[in-house]
């Protein structure tokens, strides 16, 4: 049976147009929390309760409309697409939409937010601090040496030390005299990248901090550090616990994947997961086995908190039984295989 009405859906109500013009109109209530609910509906592909009851009174007559919502037995897709409906003669404007469409983006703005989008920054501004700090070392040791060698700059530690205590005096070695001018401005480059040091340890252990609290599972499974590298690596925990395990194997070796993919190497067995102990101090052979068991359980983790739930040592301990199996030696062939991960 051919369709004769039309059917028009639009933000403040749903309309039925019959041959002719007519139109037969159930509009949304004239009210901005309803007219809002109304959209989030309709764009979460439910119907309207005005909608519904349109499609129940027109029963099994036969209609047509542009909305796929609304397709059904007795509702073929189609229609002219020019009908439009004029808000004006049911009592709505442009303003009234365009309030309605500013909400909606602010909801829908803050529902997308992912928090740990600050781990990114704050992750990426500890990088920033190591190159900064490095060649400020590199300068420090390289002008001292010109009269009071420092220790080597890659102990860390002893080189800090010294540079705090060079940066105590006010003069340089007697033995070795300095312009004057430029002892104090030496003195005020040692304090500044004393200044930075402290800043970038307060910085790390704020960071491990946060995602101690908000990722239990994840912190408790690598290690607050690099689980705070693996959520800035994938772009926020959201992301991260989006992810296939075979990604998450791979995250931060993309370099080295794109290599292979031209075929000038071959496949990446891990990326940032090599840092973790049990796969930095096993023997080469066994790092692919292991990155692959700790990425299937980096997704779990990162899905569990993801959803806020609390710790599950259960994860780590069942890596690290899974590490275990993987690790020990060759098996005869009458021994029992290794307990599932």
């Amino acid at each position: 049976m051919a369709a004769t009405k039309e059917i028009v859906t639009t933000w403040f109500g749903a309309f039925v147009v019959a041959p002719g013009g007519a139109v037969v109109a159930y509009p949304f209530p004239n009210d901005a929390g309803a007219l809002a609910e109304r959209m989030a509906m309709r764009r979460a592909g439910e119907l309207a309760p005005e909608e519904q009851r349109l499609l129940d009174e027109l029963g099994t007559e036969a209609a047509q409309s542009r909305d796929r919502r609304l397709v059904r037995s007795q509702v073929a897709f189609g229609g002219i697409a020019s009908t439009e409906i004029d808000p004006a003669a049911h009592g709505q404007d442009s303003d009234t939409l365009r309030g309605l469409l500013l909400a909606d983006s602010e909801r829908a703005l803050a529902a997308a937010f992912d928090p740990s989008s600050h781990v990114d920054e704050a992750v990426r501004a500890v990088r920033d601090l190591d190159s900064i700090l490095n060649t400020l070392r590199e300068r420090i040791a390289s002008w001292s040496s010109r009269d009071e060698p420092l220790p080597d700059p890659e102990d860390a530690e002893a080189f800090d030390q010294a540079v705090e205590l060079s940066a105590a005096r006010s003069e340089a070695d007697p033995l070795a005299p300095m312009i004057p001018e430029l002892v104090e401005g030496r003195r005020g480059l040692s304090l500044r990248y004393l200044e930075l040091r402290r800043s970038r340890r307060e910085l790390e252990t704020s960071v491990e901090r946060a995602v101690a609290s908000f990722a239990p599972n994840l912190a408790d499974l690598l290690g607050p550090g690099l689980a705070s590298r693996m959520i800035a690596q994938a772009g926020g925990l959201d992301r991260l616990a989006r992810l296939p395990s075979s990604t998450i194997q791979v995250l931060g070796a993309e370099r080295a994947f794109f290599e292979h993919l031209w075929g000038r190497a071959p496949p990446p067995r891990h990326g940032l997961l090599f840092l973790h102990p049990d796969i930095q101090g096993s023997p080469r052979r066994l790092r692919g086995r292991l990155a692959r068991a700790l990425a299937g359980k980096v997704a779990i983790a990162a899905r569990l908190d993801r959803q806020r739930t609390p710790l599950r040592p259960s994860i780590t301990e069942s890596f690290r039984r899974r590490s275990a199996a993987i690790r020990a030696p060759a098996r005869s062939p009458r021994s029992p295989p290794p307990p599932p991960g």
